[in-house]
C-alpha cells in the first residue's frame, strides 16, 4: 500500500434494486468486489471525497446505508482470509 493510499471496506444496505445497482457500478470503478455488498478500496483522499459525491448522487438516506471502514496500513498486513485472496492494492481507472 503506498502511503497516500488508505485501504477502505465499503459495505452497503440498499434495498432498492436500481439503486444497488448504481453503487455497485460506482465501486466497481473504485476498488474489488470481494462479496456481497462489500467492496475493498484503496483511495487516496481525493478519490475518496469523488467516491462519496458519486454515491451521494444515487442514494436515498433514508432508505440507503453505505459504510467506509478505513484500515491503517499495518492493519491490511493482519487482515485474516479464509477461502479467498487477501486485500491487495491494484491500479484503477475510473470514469
Amino acid at each position: 500500500m503506498s502511503h497516500d493510499t488508505c485501504c477502505y471496506i465499503i459495505a452497503y444496505d440498499i434495498p432498492d434494486d436500481r439503486r444497488r445497482a448504481r453503487v455497485y457500478k460506482i465501486l466497481c470503478g473504485f476498488g474489488q468486489w470481494t462479496q456481497y455488498s462489500v467492496f475493498e478500496c484503496f483511495l487516496t483522499k481525493k478519490e475518496l471525497v469523488l467516491l462519496r459525491a458519486r454515491l451521494a448522487a444515487h442514494l436515498n438516506e433514508r432508505e440507503d446505508s453505505v459504510r467506509m471502514y478505513p484500515l491503517c496500513q499495518a492493519c491490511v498486513k493482519h487482515v485474516l482470509t479464509v477461502g479467498g485472496k487477501p486485500p491487495r492494492e491494484e491500479h484503477l481507472y475510473f470514469s
